[in-house]
């Protein structure tokens, strides 16, 4: 299994199906989705971090070239970037964005689960991040998701939780060292 920045995978565009799947796959949110909310569902959540923060964007691939997952990240604080304003959970979470700013998520194929791979994408994108200058990273989940405790695994501490879309998140931030 290799971990890199899906701009340095050599024809990288040709993975992006793959990445749709899983992304599709993972999402509890897009099983409920009508056909025509599909594709702006994929843009606000997937779509985005592929224009503008491609340079962010880790793929874990297999020993047979496969997409086994990916990170898509962003080394910009959400809260003074206009590009997040409609998604409401910042302005609850704005104090804390300014010593996490950068944020992330991370989606795999349910078949390559439970084998560190996960923590294999935090770890790219934690040092990209610290290399950046960064102080922290954080993600914003669903309060009682089976994936808090793999943050926390992953050093995320929970900080704060709010109301979203009728359901409780919370807020888990990393600490990093910049260098």
């Amino acid at each position: 299994m290799r971990v890199i920045r899906l701009i340095d995978e050599p024809d990288w565009q040709s993975r992006l199906s793959s990445i749709e799947e899983i992304f599709f796959a993972t999402s509890p949110s897009a099983k409920t989705l009508r056909p025509d909310e599909r594709q702006p569902f994929k843009e606000r959540w997937l779509g985005h971090y592929i224009a503008y923060d491609i340079e962010s964007f880790f793929v874990a691939i297999t020993e047979v070239s496969a997409v086994a997952g990916y990170l898509a990240g962003c080394l910009v604080n959400p809260v003074h970037n206009p590009r997040f304003a409609d998604i409401g959970y910042y302005a609850s979470f704005a104090p804390l964005c300014d010593r996490y700013p950068c944020h992330l998520h991370i989606d795999l194929d349910e078949r390559y689960r439970n084998r560190g791979i996960g923590s294999a994408l935090i770890v790219a994108f934690a040092a990209q991040a610290e290399s950046a200058g960064r102080s922290g990273i954080h993600v914003v989940t669903d309060e009682g998701a089976r994936n808090v405790r793999f943050y926390e695994k992953n050093d995320f501490r929970p900080l704060a939780t709010a109301r979203w879309n009728r359901a409780n998140v919370v807020f888990m931030g990393r600490l990093l060292r910049p260098r």
